[in-house]
């Protein structure tokens, strides 16, 4: 009988120490609400350039990792309960992870010119997908620390970042010219003739009769006076109607 009833004992204590590490309802509440609140505020800088991912997309990322955090950690206690089971409580987390970068993909954008933009806010999603883990595991001052950090290196060192560090692009020279009056082997003469290496030419038709666009992005390595002797020689050539001259870095 002894035995017996210790045995009801010891159940009730193995449910009871189930049952306290549930959180209360208040609980789930208020890391919900915050973790919508720290992805808002990391998406308002992204909203003001009208990217892909703004606002409700950075609350709507943070908000869901807090709620997927809140179930891995605690969605499975009942689970527990049912014999010998031991389950790892960040598996469903962890998913958020490499899930997110799906999502990151779809803001980032291939321009002309191999530009590539958008992903500062690829990054960004990535980040607020952190922080909505961190607060629905509970832990506030990371999160709060990281949206802090974040919306720092987002809005405070940007206006800075152009004086930090020199963005390097290749030079480029853009042509407008007839082609009733230059052909291209004439032009490719011309570039020729200066030392011109290029590795990109391109053609566009405008609206004018016989009038053709022409970009071409020489190598790194010609310096600004080769390049300005061979600008020089396109503007006074027949037939070019435009010549402008692009210094990388500008």
């Amino acid at each position: 009988m002894t035995g017996h009833y210790n045995l009801h004992v010891l159940i009730f204590a193995g449910k009871k120490d189930i049952f306290a590490g549930m959180i209360t309802w208040q609980e789930v509440t208020l890391r919900l609400f915050l973790a919508a609140i720290m992805g808002g505020a990391v998406g308002i800088d992204r909203q003001r350039y009208e990217w892909a991912a703004g606002l409700r997309t950075h609350m709507l990322v943070c908000l869901g990792s807090a709620l997927i955090m809140i179930v891995s950690a605690y969605g499975f206690a009942g689970v527990q309960m049912e014999g010998h089971i031991a389950l790892d409580p960040s598996r469903v987390a962890a998913q958020v992870v490499s899930g997110i970068g799906f999502l990151g993909a779809g803001t980032i954008l291939f321009l002309k010119h191999e530009v590539v933009k958008g992903l500062t806010t690829a990054a960004g999603l990535w980040t607020v997908a952190g922080i909505g883990l961190a607060v629905g595991g509970g832990l506030y001052f990371a999160a709060g620390a990281a949206t802090v950090l974040v919306l720092i290196i987002l809005v405070i060192i940007k206006p800075y970042k152009k004086k930090l560090i020199v963005e390097r692009r290749q030079t480029e020279i853009q042509l407008k010219l007839n082609r009733k009056n230059i052909s291209l082997s004439q032009l490719e003469d011309i570039l020729s003739t200066n030392n011109i290496a290029y590795n990109h030419l391109k053609f566009s038709n405008l609206k004018e009769d016989n009038i053709y666009a022409v970009e071409i992005r020489v190598n790194k390595s010609m310096s600004n006076k080769t390049l300005l002797s061979c600008v020089e020689s396109l503007n006074n050539t027949n037939g070019i109607h435009e010549v402008e001259f692009k210094p990388a870095g500008i």
